[in-house]
């Protein structure tokens, strides 16, 4: 099997904002006001918590349309609170709204199928980085 390789590129178009380009998409972000950007866009770390949320929709949204549950009121929440001291999150909850009349015989299925997330698995088992500079390492 042939290893998926990702290849992102990324552009300045102006002040704060970074884009990010990948296969034909292109991803805006920006600082916000407070710091020095124009607030048009996610900041970056912002974007963070995106991917893991919408990681954990799309477990619990497959687990339920494969199963031919209801999906009308299905959520997920991700909030966190930043430490000052740390100046990192410490914890952070991501919660599973069910659908009215979600079948108690599934809630721990769903439950272990929103942990099956990749992101939250390359955070728990993170992936080697390295920085370059044009191409080599400095």
């Amino acid at each position: 099997m042939a290893a998926r390789i990702k290849d992102f590129t990324v552009s300045f178009p102006s002040g704060k904002r970074v884009d990010a380009h990948y296969n034909g998409l292109t991803v805006h972000t920006d600082q916000s006001v407070a710091n020095g950007g124009d607030g048009s866009a996610p900041e970056p770390f912002d974007l963070f918590f995106v991917s893991m949320a919408t990681c954990v929709g799309i477990y619990v949204l497959e687990f339920c349309t494969t199963r031919n549950l209801n999906t009308k009121g299905l959520g997920v929440r991700l909030y966190s609170e930043l430490n000052p001291e740390e100046k990192r999150y410490a914890e952070i909850t991501l919660d599973i709204t069910l659908p009215s009349g979600f079948p108690e015989k599934y809630r721990s299925a769903i439950w272990r199928s929103a942990n099956l997330c990749t992101v939250k698995k390359h955070i728990l088992n993170p992936s080697e980085f390295s920085i370059t500079l044009n191409g080599e390492k400095a």
